[in-house]
């Protein structure tokens, strides 16, 4: 397959799979509930990037929330002499403390993008953010409209390229449509969880669709069974956040367990991991589809990226898999 993908209307061309910088910003909290994926060795998190772009990967997305600053921190590390080999998505919203790795609340005014973008061009050591994403699933649709003005004239004043909004619903996908400088809706997806009406309006709309979770939070790595235990400071641990959805009570669910069981055995056809059949499975399902696997490790990267050497599935390996799930 092609190895690149553009991103959306904007009209950059990225590498077809990118690398989800979340993990790699390590514990942060709100209250007692943990928001990251527990410890992280920052050198190991720089070893990796560096070899995501020797494979070819050229895409990276982060937020500003991510270990409360310290993934961009890291990321703009990782990037040092490197910054214009790469194409860098960040996001905004949450209030949060980098001292104390606490995220209080959440912020849409004009005032505090702009407050949200300069901290993040300071972090990520830059002077332009190459896609800078809303980052809030649930904000209402029909109050959009300020915050799609403040990215727009952020792009006419060089701070950012193109914009938005990481979310799972059509209308709020809608809106920031109307935006000439749109770009893209980050949504969840995964081979167990589809989203149509999203990615029906990225077509329609010429958007990218930029993948989260595109290994449902790990299931799809084959590395969790029913008894796998995430540590406390883990957003799938025991005092996850309502909105985990594949992880309960600090377990893999067993229902999503099942759903992957069933459909194992083609994702891992023609020499393929686990991991590698499910992006196969999301490059097949859109040309829109940009998946963005999170790591911690260099090991990860590579097995990621090597889904790239293989493609997407075949149109019969697609027809096959929503048998199984009747879907």
């Amino acid at each position: 397959m092609a190895l690149t993908r553009t991103l959306g209307r904007s009209g950059i061309e990225i590498s077809a799979l990118g690398m989800g910088c979340w993990a790699i910003g390590g514990p942060f909290w709100r209250g007692d509930a943990p928001l990251g994926w527990g410890q992280v060795d920052d050198k190991e998190s720089i070893r990796a990037v560096h070899r995501a772009m020797e494979l070819g990967i050229t895409f990276f997305d982060t937020a500003d929330v991510y270990g409360a600053g310290h993934s961009e921190r890291v990321l703009a590390r990782a990037l040092d002499g490197l910054r214009r080999n790469v194409v860098i998505a960040t996001k905004f919203n949450s209030v949060f403390d980098e001292k104390t790795r606490q995220v209080s609340g959440s912020d849409a005014s004009p005032a505090h993008i702009r407050e949200a973008c300069a901290s993040s061009l300071r972090r990520l050591n830059t002077d332009y953010i190459d896609l800078y994403q809303f980052h809030d699933n649930g904000y209402p649709a029909d109050k959009a409209g300020p915050v799609r003005d403040t990215l727009e004239e952020l792009v006419k004043e060089g701070k950012i390229w193109a914009y938005g909004w990481s979310t799972d619903f059509p209308d709020r996908a809608e809106a920031f449509a109307e935006g000439p400088k749109c770009t893209s809706i980050q949504l969840q997806l995964n081979v167990l969880e589809d989203n149509p009406a999203v990615i029906a309006v990225c077509e329609k709309n010429g958007l990218a669709a930029i993948n989260r979770a595109p290994l449902a939070m790990g299931l799809l790595t084959g590395k969790y069974n029913a008894e796998t235990k995430p540590s406390a400071d883990d957003v799938r641990g025991e005092k996850s956040p309502e909105w985990i959805r594949y992880f309960k009570g600090g377990a893999p669910s067993r229902e999503w367990l099942q759903k992957r069981d069933a459909i194992r055995q083609i994702l891992e056809s023609g020499g393929r991991s686990l991991a590698q059949g499910a992006i196969a499975w999301l490059w097949a399902r859109s040309e829109r589809a940009i998946p963005i696997p999170g790591f911690r490790t260099v090991k990860q990267v590579e097995e990621n990226a090597g889904a790239l050497a293989r493609g997407p599935l075949s149109a019969d390996q697609m027809s096959q898999i929503e048998r199984v799930l009747e879907r």
